[in-house]
């Protein structure tokens, strides 16, 4: 049997790159916006002074690019977006559907860096 092997931020952002989307101080907590991550669009969301989170822009469900004008709430102690057309929710820290468990959509980490917010690009 292998040894567990625990990724480390470093070997995590080898798999992707890094990139700068704004200012910590730019995002209003539990105010989603949307933003662009080389050509994908995503919804990113703050919530309190320092947990951060990125989704795919697109509502799997209405097909449109509309999640950075979602709710965002919690769900039992999940932070949660709720699409703004048909109401499902989605997991913040992993993409997943809370309403249709078949349907996830795009997660990607977040960090902030001395005040500024980064995504990492797959």
């Amino acid at each position: 049997m292998e040894p567990a092997v625990l990724k480390t931020e470093s070997a995590i952002a080898s798999a992707g790159t890094w990139v700068d989307i704004c200012a910590l101080d730019d995002l209003i907590p539990n105010w989603p916006v949307g933003a662009l991550l080389g050509a994908r669009q995503i919804a990113l969301v703050r919530i309190g002074r320092d947990q951060l989170y990125a989704l795919s822009n697109f509502d799997p469900f209405s097909q449109a690019m509309v999640m950075a004008r979602g709710i965002v709430g919690d769900s039992k102690g999940v932070p949660k977006l709720t699409s703004p057309i048909y109401k499902q929710g989605f997991d913040l820290r992993s993409g997943q559907c809370l309403d249709d468990p078949s349907v996830s959509i795009p997660a990607f980490p977040v960090r902030n860096v001395a005040g500024r917010v980064e995504v990492l690009a797959p």
